[in-house]
């Protein structure tokens, strides 16, 4: 498949996106890119959604990392329903009664100023790295398949990248993508089955008989009963609950979306639907891993040294060109939910929480917005450098790599607002984000040295857990005696 070819596919895309966004922006004020004026229909929201959780990350990671880890991916998967499950009975209502637009500011009442700061603060650092890590599976592709063949430099194809999703949300922010995720998670998940039917039809085996054959290699295999290993069965599930109520629930970028929601009843709809959508999506990934495993073993190509490479290699140079096409497209409907999402959120975000903009009445609207223009710029910019820097130490999966860095950056923000929620003690709010710095530390040292110090344990998602824990009994020691009430 030829680097024009390629070219033209993503502009292609990048001009239906732009069209989307045309009828969507016209007219759109800062209450409509914060939360799309409250009038976003649920079922949108929630099959859009299906794309912004997937992103660059599954399309091309998960399914790389089915040789090393098998199916048991999945069982975090399953985590993720107990999960949806929570953030639908307790923090939605929460988020509603409360009348948010940014979910930190919650922090600000129950404990103070120093608090709000501190989880806004964790979120951005999160957000800035997770939305970085999806964006380099994507961009690296294109720069190795298109942008190498012309000697561009990857800060380029990077800045290209960054310019066409700032120009996209620039005006309509939330608004405009939730009806670009629903675009893009339709192609996302076109472009996977049809790669399981090609490469099945290559193979000459129906999706049966992939399936038992992939079994039959041990591929499938789900529970892994070692206490001590990583992928220890009952840390996959929990690990995969405490990572949804984190990462969706306590993440300002996918509650945004639900907050545009009409009320909280279409809310949890969108959740529900989503979460369980969501589940059978992540298989047909995982079984689309194993099919690639088993067609470069019936083909005899070398695995690349990273997992994540696979999927692209089969697809763009082995699988012919409509297959190269499908991928390309796949993956280009992967990265812009993984990219507009943040880039809106880490605005919205600063806007609210460390700038004030909606509570300012007496600047002037216009003057709102061009500040909001600025803010959002300077975080493409950000975006742009930790997206190059990452290029340099990228060595592994970057779906462990994720799930890794969100052990350490929202297991602070888990500990904060479980001590909010089940707790009616009030805290000495300077004290936060010392505790908040303490608690990430700990857990780096716990997991380097776990091996030595727990008999040959070896931490692995549950990271996160741990991080809140130590977190949530920070705050208990730093506590005030008498009980806080709303």
């Amino acid at each position: 498949m030829s680097p024009k070819t390629i070219l033209v596919a993503f502009f292609a895309y990048t001009a239906l996106l732009f069209f989307i966004t045309w009828l969507t922006a016209r007219k759109a004020t800062s209450r409509g890119f914060y939360i799309g004026n409250k009038a976003s229909p649920w079922f949108v929201v929630s099959y859009g959604m299906i794309g912004a959780s997937l992103s660059g990350v599954t399309f091309m990671s998960v399914p790389g990392w089915v040789g090393d880890t098998q199916f048991s991916y999945f069982l975090v998967v399953l985590g993720y329903l107990l999960g949806y499950t929570v953030i639908a009975t307790v923090l939605l209502p929460l988020y509603y009664r409360l009348n948010l637009t940014s979910i930190y500011s919650y922090l600000g009442t129950r404990f103070g100023f120093w608090s709000y700061k501190t989880g806004a603060f964790y979120f951005l650092l999160s957000r800035i790295i997770g939305a970085s890590l999806r964006m380099f599976l994507v961009v690296n592709v294109l720069q190795v398949f298109v942008f190498d063949a012309w000697h561009i430099p990857f800060a380029v194809t990077v800045m290209i990248f960054i310019v066409l999703i700032l120009l996209y949300t620039f005006k309509g922010g939330i608004k405009t993508i939730i009806w670009t995720d629903m675009v893009q998670t339709t192609f996302m998940i076109l472009a996977v089955v049809l790669s399981v039917y090609l490469i099945s039809k290559n193979m000459n085996l129906g999706i049966v008989d992939l399936f038992h054959k992939a079994s039959d290699n041990g591929l499938t295999r789900i529970f892994n009963t070692d206490w001590s290993d990583k992928r220890f069965f009952l840390k996959q599930f929990l690990s995969g609950m405490f990572i949804t109520i984190v990462m969706t629930g306590l993440d300002q970028e996918m509650m945004q979306k639900n907050l545009s929601c009409r009320n909280l009843r279409d809310a949890q709809k969108n959740m529900f639907t989503f979460s369980g959508v969501l589940v059978l999506v992540n298989f047909i990934f995982l079984f689309l891993g194993a099919t690639l495993f088993m067609y470069a073993d019936f083909k005899g190509i070398k695995i690349p040294a990273r997992s994540d490479d696979l999927f692209p290699l089969i697809a763009i140079d082995y699988l012919g060109p409509l297959a190269g096409l499908i991928f390309i497209i796949g993956l280009i409907s992967a990265a812009y939910p993984s990219a507009d999402g943040a880039l809106t959120s880490l605005t919205t975000s600063f806007c609210i929480d460390f700038l004030g903009l909606p509570q300012k009445e007496n600047m002037q609207e216009k003057k709102k917005e061009r500040i909001r223009y600025l803010v959002h710029i300077a975080f493409a910019l950000i975006l742009l450098v930790v997206i190059i820097l990452f290029r340099s130490v990228n060595d592994r999966a970057v779906i462990d790599k994720l799930f890794t860095v969100a052990g350490y950056t929202y297991g602070p923000l888990l500990g904060l607002y479980a001590f909010g929620l089940f707790t009616r003690k009030p805290v000495r709010d300077k004290i936060v984000p010392v505790i908040a710095i303490i608690s990430p530390l700990v857990c780096y040292l716990l997991s380097n040295y776990s091996v030595l110090i727990f008999g040959g344990y070896k931490f692995g998602f549950e990271l996160l857990i741990l991080n809140g824990f130590i977190t949530f009994a920070g705050l208990l020691l730093v506590s005030r005696k008498n009980s806080w009430t709303a």
